[in-house]
């Protein structure tokens, strides 16, 4: 397969900061582009990114395995993006066939969580809300945010409990979340215990 990294740059490391953001469904065309399934509605990290990283799927429980793994690069240089339908459409540099862009079938796209495009007042990455301690205002912790839900609507915060296996489930809203504290991994929220 043609290297898609740059013979001028050093190989990269993979970032510390890295996201995963798609995974590459297969080859589009004949002339070496990608068609990728990204994780959000709105893929702008992978629109801004010049530069994704490459890591092999991974198993799946019941699937035959390859009996040789397959090698990706570390790292693609994208040259051109755009959307079609659910999928975004990739252009690799140094990949030009049908042939070599297949051979990246599967792979888990990385993109460095510094390179994401800036956000607007009020408007979090999911990736940055998680781990966030959630207190109420009577300065009660509520829990920590283990994930999200997307309801269509509006977000939802799933915040786990220490003392107990549950999760509280709060609206990702301005009527329940009073403020969003990045510096100090805090989230202040109109919730009672016993809601």
């Amino acid at each position: 397969m043609a290297s898609a990294s740059d013979p001028a740059a050093p190989d990269l490391e993979f970032p510390a900061d890295a996201i995963e953001v798609a995974r590459v469904l297969d080859a589009w065309g004949v002339k070496g582009w990608i068609r990728v399934q990204p994780y959000a509605k709105d893929p702008q990290a992978l629109f801004s990114s010049t530069r994704w990283f490459l890591q092999p799927p991974e198993p799946q429980a019941g699937a035959i395995a390859r009996t040789k793994p397959v090698e990706f690069p570390g790292y693609l240089k994208i040259s051109h993006t755009r959307g079609q339908g659910d999928d975004v459409l990739a252009q690799v540099r140094g990949i030009d066939d049908r042939d070599a862009a297949e051979a990246l079938r599967g792979a888990r796209i990385f993109v460095s969580r510094h390179s994401f495009p800036s956000t607007v007042e009020d408007e979090f990455y999911w990736v940055d809300l998680i781990g966030l301690e959630v207190f109420n205002r009577d300065q009660v912790r509520l829990g920590q945010v283990a994930g999200l839900i997307d309801t269509g609507v509006h977000s939802v915060l799933r915040v786990t409990r220490d003392s107990r296996a549950d999760e509280v489930l709060i609206p990702f809203v301005a009527a329940y979340v009073d403020a969003v504290d990045m510096a100090s991994r805090q989230i202040r929220v109109d919730w009672g215990l016993d809601y």
